[in-house]
C-alpha cells in the first residue's frame, strides 16, 4: 500500500481567513466590513486594539480592523482561485511559512472579477491567509485528552508549495 493511498496523509484546507486593517473605526470601518462581506460572502468580524498608541489614535479595545473566516469548502476552493487569478497565478516561495500555511496580500478588492470600484467605497486592501492540515491535527486543539501532532504528521512547506500548485495550476516563484 503506497503512501498516497492512505486517507491520513491527504492535505486539505482548514480555513481561509480574510483580514482588513483600518486603523479606526467610523465609516471607513463599516465600508471595509462591506467590501470583505461582497468578496468572501461571510459575515466580517471587527478586530480591536490590543495595545495603546497615542501617535496612531489607537485604543485599547477599539476597533481597528476587520476579518472574515472561511470554512465552507466549496466557498474557499472559488474565494481561492479568484484571489489567485488577482495574483496572475504566481506566488513566492517565501509567502509560505515552515507549517505550510500560505500568507499572501490583494491590493485592491477591485482586481476580483465581478467587484467594480465604487468611489463611496474607496480602496481597500486585504490579506489572505491559507491553513493547510492532515485530518487528525484536531488533537492539538481539542479540550479533553489534548495531544501534540507528531513531526511526520505535520505540514511542511515543501509539500504546501507542491498541493497549491497541483490544486489550483499555480505558479511559485523560487527566491
Amino acid at each position: 500500500m503506497s503512501a498516497t493511498a492512505n486517507p491520513m496523509t491527504q492535505l486539505r484546507v482548514t480555513k481561509v481567513c480574510v483580514n482588513i486593517g483600518v486603523g479606526e473605526g467610523g465609516d471607513r470601518l463599516v465600508n471595509a466590513e462591506n467590501v470583505l462581506e461582497m468578496v468572501t460572502g461571510v459575515k466580517p468580524q471587527r478586530t480591536l486594539g490590543r495595545i495603546q498608541n497615542r501617535d496612531l489614535k489607537v485604543r485599547i479595545g477599539a476597533p481597528i480592523g476587520c476579518k472574515a473566516t472561511m470554512r465552507d469548502q466549496g466557498a474557499i476552493k472559488e474565494f481561492l482561485t479568484n484571489a489567485f487569478e488577482c495574483r496572475e497565478n504566481t506566488i513566492p516561495s517565501w509567502n509560505f511559512d515552515r507549517e505550510g500555511n500560505l500568507s499572501f496580500g490583494i491590493r485592491d478588492y477591485t482586481d476580483f472579477p465581478g467587484q467594480k470600484y465604487d468611489p463611496d467605497i474607496g480602496i481597500f486592501g486585504m490579506d489572505i491567509t491559507v491553513v493547510l492540515e492532515r485530518p487528525g491535527h484536531r488533537v492539538s486543539r481539542r479540550r479533553r485528552a489534548k495531544s501534540k501532532v507528531g513531526t511526520a504528521h505535520r505540514v511542511t512547506a515543501d509539500e504546501s508549495r507542491a498541493w497549491f500548485v497541483e490544486n489550483f495550476n499555480i505558479s511559485i516563484l523560487e527566491e
